[in-house]
């Protein structure tokens, strides 16, 4: 039974994936960043080294897939290249002090970045 029931979300998700635009694909990036960096401060507490390494990196991965995304026809682009840059640097420098203050300072960013483009996303409808 609770096979099927994983199977079931499985498919959700993948659907709700699938059929997101792209200003909801963008939320969900945030979201997850937001998600694997809470993740990574827990294991940082808990002394998990591997788990807050493998954590981290899925942030900074989502945000160097910002960064690549960037679109610099739009003069903002280099605001936010800025930015980013400069969570990735902390996420590096998280990474080798595992320190959750430092995860926590990024996080913060993250999560206004994704109120704004919630925010964004609700002022286009």
């Amino acid at each position: 039974m609770a096979v099927m029931a994983n199977n079931a979300y499985s498919q959700y998700a993948n659907n709700k994936i699938l059929t997101a635009s792209p200003a909801e694909l963008t939320l969900m990036l945030y979201e997850g960043a937001i998600k694997f960096c809470n993740i990574a401060i827990m294991a940082i507490e808990n002394g998990d080294i591997m788990k807050a390494h493998n954590n981290i990196m899925k942030v900074q991965r989502i945000i160097e897939e910002f960064q690549i995304t960037l679109d610099f026809k739009y003069p903002v682009a280099n605001d936010f290249n800025n930015v980013y840059t400069y969570l990735i640097k902390r996420l590096r420098e998280a990474n080798i002090t595992k320190d959750k203050e430092i995860l926590e300072e990024v996080n913060g960013h993250i999560r206004t970045m994704r109120d704004t483009w919630k925010e964004v996303m609700r002022l286009a409808r």
